[in-house]
């Protein structure tokens, strides 16, 4: 029953104010007065579809609001355009030969490691965890990153899993360089890949595909065993799923909350002052994410460790990834939905939204006219 009231609470937090969408004219002071509520009043259910067709707050999880244009007048469009000349000519080469030479003495060294270590096989893994950390390290200069890290490191021990929110790939790489995590992550295609299946895998990466229903079954075998070693590196999940605009958080999947171990939350907060790190897959390559990262002033980000989190007495695991939820979503400032995050692949696409959205103001302005 808490859950039922928890969840309605948010659903009356995030709802719309629907007389933001309609003018003034509408309210014409000549006539009698006639106000939006008169029509909506006549069913909840009414005011509920309205709600969720003029601004889904669904929709709003996964959009990117572009920036305010600053170089409106002659004074300031000057200084944008300096500012391009800095960042595409200066900023990006520097920072294009600082990722190109991270990769040279990265690929170099990793394959020595590789083949010359195999018969020591400790010592091998451990010299690619550390290769792994620098390349990640690499990727973050080559964004000129600026990174707070606020409570204590994470230590390697048995049973215990690292649980974030996610905003981009870039989540994974900016964890990584200051801590060997072995992440569950969807399966890529191109060079994100190969990187995959090659680099990856020496940290112990676990791979799945979305679409395939029986890679749940078996990561989750593979997960539980992982967990259970105290050599592994220890897990990092992002039981969001999917990329979400880093301004909301939606449902955690349970299976972090499963493994009977302790959960460490990880709250990561982007400031887009100088770009906005969320990634839609949909819209563009992680290739083009990253040049656009390459190219901006600075990726500046806050990421805190929190309090170590075990699964009370008589809670479900449900419960348990609620509350982790919400501890993470109160660190970083950021509002929980009651979504599941899946629906992003499986949503109508905007324009047959945008039409219904248009249909049903026409319709209420024909109804307000008519009054």
């Amino acid at each position: 029953m808490s859950t039922l009231k928890s969840s309605s609470s948010e659903m009356e937090l995030d709802r719309p104010n629907i007389e933001e969408y309609l003018t003034e004219s509408i309210y014409d002071t000549s006539h009698e007065k006639l106000l939006l509520s008169d029509l909506l009043d006549i069913s909840p259910l009414l005011t509920e579809a309205a709600g969720a067709i003029v601004d889904d707050s669904f929709t709003r999880c996964f959009k990117s609001n572009p920036p305010e244009p600053w170089n409106w007048n002659v004074y300031l469009f000057p200084l944008w355009c300096l500012g391009v000349v800095v960042r595409y000519g200066i900023l990006f080469p520097a920072r294009a030969v600082t990722l190109a030479a991270g990769w040279i003495v990265f690929i170099a060294s990793f394959i020595s490691v590789h083949f010359l270590l195999k018969g020591s096989d400790k010592l091998r893994l451990k010299m690619e965890r550390i290769l792994v950390e620098f390349l990640c390290s690499v990727f973050v200069a080559s964004w000129t990153g600026v990174i707070k890290y606020h409570g204590p490191r994470p230590s390697m021990r048995p049973k215990q899993v690292f649980v974030a929110n996610h905003t981009s790939m870039i989540d994974f790489v900016i964890l990584e360089q200051i801590n060997a995590f072995a992440v569950i992550m969807q399966k890529h295609p191109g060079w994100v890949g190969l990187l995959q299946r090659t680099v990856l895998e020496s940290v112990g990466c676990i791979w799945f595909n979305r679409s395939e229903a029986k890679d749940r079954e078996i990561v989750s075998k593979k997960l539980r065993a992982h967990v259970q070693d105290p050599d592994n590196n220890p897990p990092l999940i992002f039981p969001e799923g999917t990329c979400v605009n880093n301004e909301y958080s939606v449902m955690f999947k349970k299976g972090a909350f499963e493994l009977d171990c302790t959960v460490c939350p990880v709250a990561i907060k982007y400031n887009k002052i100088f770009v906005d790190a969320f990634w839609n897959s949909k819209k563009e390559s992680f290739t083009m994410h990253l040049l656009r990262l390459m190219t901006s002033w600075a990726v500046v980000c806050d990421v805190w460790y929190l309090e170590p989190q075990n699964r009370k007495p008589g809670e479900t695991s449900i419960e348990f990834a609620e509350r982790v939820r919400d501890i993470i979503s109160t660190r970083a400032g950021i509002k929980k939905v009651p979504w599941d995050g899946y629906l992003k692949y499986s949503r109508p696409s905007p324009k047959h939204a945008e039409r219904k959205q248009r249909l049903f103001a026409e319709s209420v302005l024909q109804r307000l006219e008519e009054k």
